[in-house]
C-alpha cells in the first residue's frame, strides 16, 4: 500500500521499538582488482581497464590480491573480530546487466572476519556498543548509466549504457548483528557507527573511505516491532547511502514509514529502497532476495584463504592507533572536553589540526583556526575542511605570524580570507594586501594623538579614573590605522600619555 502521511518521529517510537543492521561496503584502496592485474583507476575512458577475468569472459581464470586478503585481516582485527584459520569464496548468482559474469565472487557461510564489535561515543557521550556479524571479502559491480529518463534511472530510460571498469574492484562488506535496544537514538547511533567506520578504516590506510566518491557506502536494514515483542519484524533495506547524514535521516524516515504502514494496518514488504537526499525519503526498489536466491556455491577456481597464526599476529601488532585511542590522548593533550573533542570530530577537524601542530603551531591556535574561521568557510562553501585550498602549514605560518605580532586576528582573518581566494601563500597575501600590524611607535603615537585630541570628554573620563573608557580611544585609533595596530600596545600607549596607571 501507499503512505501519503508518516507518523510523527515520537508516535512511532512510542509504539514501536526500531531494530537496524548495517550493511557497509569499502573500496579498498589497491592499485589492482580483487581478482585480477586490471588498475582500479576509475578515472579512464569507459572499460579500458578490464581484462578476460573481470570480464567473465571463458577460459578465464580469477587470482586472490594479497593486499586485498591483508586488508580485510586488518580491518577484521581492527573491529575484534575472530580471524577464521580457513576461508573460501562463493559464487553469489543474480542477474543484473553491470555484472559481467552473472554472479558476484564474494564469501557467503566462511566469511574470513567474525564476531567482532566496535564502540561508538553519542553525541552526549555515551558509549553504545555495535556488534559485528561479519567482515568478508568480495568484489564490486560494474557501472550502469541510464539514458534518455528524466531522473537517471532505469525507468523511462531510452538506452542504457555500462562500463565495466569498476567490475572486479575488491571490497569489503562489514555486516553488524540486529542492534537493538538504541530506541529513540536509532538513527544517531547509525551515523556515530558509520562514521566511527570511516575514521577507523581511513587509519588502518586500506582505503581513503571518501562516501562522497562511492568509495564507503552504508546500507540501511530497519524494521519495528510492538513493544514487549521479541521477534522482529519485516525489514527493509536502503541501499547504498553515501554520507553520515544521509544514513541518519535513512533510519529516521524509515521508522516514521514503517510506523504509518503497520498503524493502518498494512504490511511491510521485504524489500530494497532508493534515498533521495533532496528530502532525506526513500522509495520502493525491487523485493528483496533471501540468501537461497542467490544459489550460493563454493567458487571452484579459487583456492580456500588459510590465514597462519603468525602473519595474524604480526598484523595486530602492526596496527595503528585506532581512532577511540587516538582521541582520548588527544583530548587530554589538548586539554579540551570530551563534548569539544566531539565537535572537532564532527567537523573533520582532527587531521588538520594535528598536521597544523606538526607544523609548528600550537594546540590552542591550531584548533581556534580550523574550528572558527576554517569550519565557517567550510560550512559556507559547502565542502569539508580537508577540501579547503589551504594547507596545515599555511595555517601554522599564520598561527606564527600572529604570535610574533606581525598580524592581530582582525588581520589574519584578512590573510586567510586571501588564501582561500588563491591570491598565494599567507607571507604573500600579507604583502599584497599590506596587511602588517603598525608596529612603528611613531606612526602609533601620532594616530593615539590623534585620538585623544578628538575624544577630548573620553580623554578626560579617562585621566579621572575611568580606565575602562580607554576601550573607545583604542577602537578611534584601530580604525585611522584599518585595523593594522596592536590593540594592547596601544592601550599602553592611551594610558601612558594621559598619565594614567591600572589598578
Amino acid at each position: 500500500m501507499t503512505v501519503t502521511e508518516l507518523v510523527s518521529y515520537e508516535d512511532a517510537l512510542a509504539s514501536y521499538d526500531p531494530v537496524m543492521g548495517l550493511e557497509v561496503h569499502v573500496e579498498l584502496g589497491t592499485k589492482t582488482k580483487m581478482f585480477c592485474g586490471c588498475s582500479t583507476e576509475l578515472k579512464q575512458d569507459a572499460n579500458s581497464q578490464t581484462c578476460p577475468t573481470c570480464l567473465g569472459l571463458p577460459g578465464s581464470l580469477p587470482v586472490v590480491n594479497a593486499i586485498g586478503v591483508e586488508s580485510a585481516v586488518k580491518i577484521g582485527l581492527a573491529l575484534n573480530c575472530e580471524i577464521a584459520e580457513w576461508c573460501r569464496f562463493a559464487r553469489k548468482n543474480y542477474f543484473y546487466p553491470d555484472m559481467p559474469k552473472n554472479f558476484q565472487t564474494s564469501q557467503y557461510d566462511e566469511p574470513i572476519a567474525f564476531n567482532g564489535y566496535l564502540d561508538v561515543q553519542l553525541e552526549d557521550g555515551e558509549i553504545f556498543r555495535v556488534q559485528i556479524e561479519r567482515a568478508h571479502m568480495e568484489e564490486d559491480t560494474g557501472k550502469s548509466l541510464h539514458v534518455g529518463g528524466a531522473t537517471g534511472r532505469i525507468h523511462g530510460a531510452s538506452h542504457s549504457l555500462l562500463d565495466y571498469n569498476r567490475a572486479g574492484i575488491p571490497l569489503i562488506e562489514i555486516v553488524t548483528k540486529p542492534i537493538e535496544g538504541a530506541g529513540t537514538r536509532a538513527p544517531e547511533v547509525a551515523k556515530a557507527y558509520v562514521a566511527e567506520l570511516r575514521e577507523l578504516i581511513k587509519a588502518l590506510g586500506v582505503s581513503e573511505a571518501r562516501m562522497e566518491q562511492g568509495q564507503m557506502r552504508c546500507d540501511v536494514n530497519l524494521s519495528l516491532r510492538p513493544h514487549g515483542r521479541e521477534e522482529f519484524g519485516t525489514r527493509s533495506e536502503t541501499k547504498n547511502v553515501n554520507s553520515l547524514r544521509s544514513v541518519e535521516r535513512a533510519a529516521r524516515f524509515e521508522i516514521q514509514r514503517h510506523a504509518a504502514v503497520l498503524n493502518s494496518g498494512g504490511t511491510i514488504v521485504q524489500e530494497t529502497r532508493h534515498f533521495h537526499e533532496e528530502d532525506g525519503s526513500t522509495t520502493a526498489g525491487r523485493i528483496k532476495d533471501n540468501a537461497e536466491d542467490y544459489r550460493y556455491f563454493p567458487e571452484p577456481d579459487l583456492v580456500p584463504v588459510a590465514p597462519s597464526r603468525e602473519w595474524v599476529e604480526e598484523l595486530r601488532r602492526g596496527l595503528p592507533e585506532l581512532p577511540r585511542v587516538r582521541r582520548n590522548r588527544l583530548r587530554e593533550e589538548w586539554g579540551v572536553s570530551e563534548h569539544d573533542m566531539q565537535s572537532i570530530l564532527n567537523a573533520g577537524a582532527i587531521d588538520p589540526i594535528v598536521a597544523t601542530i606538526e607544523a609548528g603551531a600550537d594546540a590552542a591556535s591550531a584548533r581556534k583556526w580550523w574550528m572558527g574561521e576554517l569550519a565557517r568557510n567550510a560550512n559556507e562553501s559547502g565542502r569539508d575542511l580537508a577540501s579547503l585550498p589551504i594547507t596545515p602549514e599555511q595555517v601554522a605560518r599564520i598561527t606564527a605570524l600572529v604570535k610574533d605580532g606581525s598580524l592581530n586576528d582582525k588581520l589574519a582573518r584578512q590573510v586567510f580570507e586571501g588564501v582561500l581566494a588563491g591570491e598565494g601563500g599567507p607571507d604573500e597575501v600579507v604583502e599584497k594586501r599590506g596587511l602588517k600590524v603598525v608596529s612603528d611607535e611613531g606612526a602609533l603615537g601620532t594616530a593615539v594623538d590623534e585620538a585623544i585630541a578628538a575624544n577630548a570628554g573620553i580623554a578626560d573620563k579617562i585621566r579621572s579614573g575611568k580606565v575602562a573608557a580607554a576601550g573607545a580611544l583604542v577602537g578611534a585609533v584601530m580604525k585611522a590605522t584599518r585595523g593594522q595596530a596592536d590593540a594592547a600596545r596601544v592601550r599602553e600607549l592611551i594610558l601612558e600619555k594621559l598619565g594614567v596607571t591600572e589598578g
